[in-house]
């Protein structure tokens, strides 16, 4: 099997969102399709590797949030022989993605369309549930889906045993092309750190060659890459349940952060100007929200 990677151009800035493109000898596989936004690039990397809408049959997703599932609607009008996969909690929001609608236009209100554009339903009959460590066919060859909670409740990742490629959607964290630095994607309102290092640990027992982000490439150092995920994800939550503890506004918490993490990707040889193509991918006002929401929910718990 080849895999080639399909770059969605997202808000016109290359290496951002990724949609992974599985070559075999009996057909093509899709992983991830993207916003709305994106579809007609996505299309056409279909169309760049000779690829026809006929010959995808399957469409995984690793979970349903509008950046890495939001043009599945779309693309099961176009792709009439593809079924889409996806975890059971994420199967209702693609068979009816209004309640996933309402709850982005909270965060991402009057900026819906410009970011992820319309997101369709996709047919019952076209989808299928997968488990932890079960597999499903991938042009010609296998997947096998990983059942990896922290990002979201809802997240799969895949491995392709031949080559050891492990699909990691935002499990692995956000670490653009070049660079070393990995940045949490922590947004609201799932998120959960406890499972998150517990996917960690689970993704270092799977042990595969390679971590393919959807935000975004291909990385060989995945014991390097996971530990420091891990870390900075702990740092992170110390850090703002520190400033919460201080009695700290949102805003501030938010500011801290930012001058927190970028001063991280610095001493890690970034430019500056990175910041801003990481933020496409997870912005540090949402991060702080996701975090300071699992704080307060864990408070709750007691």
């Amino acid at each position: 099997m080849k895999i080639e990677t399909i770059d969605l151009d997202f808000m016109n800035t290359g290496r951002v969102v990724a949609s992974f493109l599985l070559l075999g000898e009996s057909g093509a596989a899709l992983v991830e399709t993207g916003p709305t936004t994106c579809l007609g690039r996505l299309t056409a990397g279909l169309k760049e590797h000779g690829v026809s809408h006929e010959d995808v049959r399957q469409v995984f997703l690793t979970h349903i949030h509008l950046d890495h599932a939001g043009a599945s609607g779309h693309l099961s009008e176009l792709l009439p022989n593809a079924t889409f996969y996806v975890h059971e909690v994420g199967y209702p929001h693609l068979v009816d993605p209004s309640k996933l609608v309402k709850s982005a236009t909270r965060i991402y209100g009057e900026r819906m369309d410009e970011l992820w554009g319309e997101a369709r339903p996709v047919p019952e009959d076209r989808i299928v549930i997968l488990h932890d460590k079960e597999e499903a066919e991938a042009a010609g060859g296998v997947l096998v889906a990983h059942d990896t909670p922290g990002h979201a409740y809802h997240h799969l990742a895949y491995l392709e045993p031949g080559s050891g490629a492990l699909f990691t959607g935002d499990v692995a964290g956000i670490r653009l092309p070049g660079q070393s630095y990995i940045r949490p994607p922590t947004p609201p309102p799932e998120i959960d750190i406890e499972a998150w290092v517990q996917s960690i640990n689970y993704i270092r027992q799977i042990g595969p060659d390679s971590l393919w982000p959807t935000h975004f490439g291909t990385y060989e150092d995945v014991e390097r890459h996971l530990a420091e995920l891990e870390q900075r994800l702990q740092d992170w939550l110390l850090f703002i349940e520190g400033q919460m503890d201080e009695g700290a506004e949102r805003e501030e918490i938010s500011d801290q952060l930012k001058a927190k993490g970028d001063a991280e990707m610095l001493a890690e040889g970034a430019d500056t100007a990175e910041s801003g193509r990481y933020d496409l991918a997870g912005s540090y006002s949402m991060l702080t929200d996701g975090i300071m929401r699992y704080v307060a929910r864990r408070r709750e718990k007691g």
